[in-house]
């Protein structure tokens, strides 16, 4: 197991696989830190943070332990723990550990497991679940999946290393494969590139095409017809927030089993039974610090 460099350790050690996080105190004047953490984190409690400060589970970047009345310093970083109210529903699917060298972890995610800590999911995500299981508070990915698709996702075990590889991404030089399931699309000709201009829709979580010199970019395919829905390979040439699926819907062949497009559905428990027929097949590279072609594959199918 690599040893973490200076620049990943923090004062406060992993907690059942979750690092803590950290914040730089901003401009401002409040009278202490309780103050200050009530107005920042509207949604916890003052009681809570007293709480958590009490158990010395707020500190400073030299890992001293902050009292509700420490005095508050801009430019500061504070170190806590990120904690749930409810216990946490089990995700009933695991993942896989597909590679590892010195550098990096290789990963197939199943369906809604979240990457990172967010909203309501905090153990019950693929980084602290692999945190958990390597004991490295280090561990980042390099990239992202959405929690409703499956494959491979890298990441990174080394600071030192971790911005070679994000500047693959950065630079476009890796090559990504998905495949997923949709309608059958008729009347033109395979492969062609769909290209659309991508902004931010009206609610946080969606995203929407708009006219415009297009910012994003995918190469279409039909691997086979099936009886009830056609299986395409899709290879993006950028990385926009949800544009596999957005440019399937937009060509009227929204990917099966999608709960966000075209049409934004009603949140709910998860449907188990009809995950978003999307996944991650295949990822491959030039590795930048040994020069070898990597290649990884989802063993998962659609």
């Amino acid at each position: 197991m690599p040893a973490p460099s200076p620049a990943d350790r923090h004062p406060l050690p992993m907690r059942d696989g979750v690092a803590p996080s950290y914040l730089w105190l901003p401009e401002g004047q409040w009278p202490d830190m309780i103050t200050f953490l009530a107005a920042r984190f509207a949604d916890v409690p003052e009681a809570t943070w007293r709480e958590r400060m009490a158990r010395g589970h707020v500190v400073d970047g030299d890992g001293k332990p902050l009292a509700p009345y420490s005095a508050y310093r801009r430019g500061m970083r504070i170190f806590y723990y990120r904690e749930l109210d409810e216990v946490e529903t089990p995700i009933p699917f695991l993942e896989e550990i597909l590679f590892m060298d010195d550098h990096l972890v290789v990963v197939d995610k199943p369906h809604f497991l979240p990457m990172t800590p967010t909203g309501r999911f905090l153990h019950e995500t693929l980084l602290v679940r692999l945190k958990k299981t390597l004991g490295e508070p280090a561990l980042t990915p390099i990239h992202r999946l959405d929690r409703e698709t499956a494959g491979v996702v890298i990441f990174s075990r080394r600071q030192e290393s971790r911005g070679a590889y994000q500047s693959l991404f950065q630079q476009r030089v890796i090559e990504k494969e998905y495949e997923a399931l949709a309608p059958r699309l008729d009347g033109v000709q395979f492969p062609f590139t769909y290209k659309s201009r991508m902004v931010d829709g009206e609610k946080f979580f969606i995203m929407k095409e708009e006219e415009g010199e297009p910012n994003s970019e995918t190469i279409i395919d039909v691997i086979e017809h099936r009886e009830k829905a056609t299986l395409y390979r899709l290879f993006p040439h950028t990385g926009r927030k949800h544009q596999l699926r957005l440019h399937l819907a937009s060509l009227g062949i929204p990917i099966l089993n999608d709960a966000f497009y075209p049409v934004t559905l009603p949140s709910g428990p998860d449907d188990y039974a009809n995950p978003l027929k999307l996944l991650a097949r295949r990822i491959c590279f030039l590795d930048p610090l040994s020069g070898d072609w990597r290649e990884f594959s989802s063993q998962r199918s659609l």
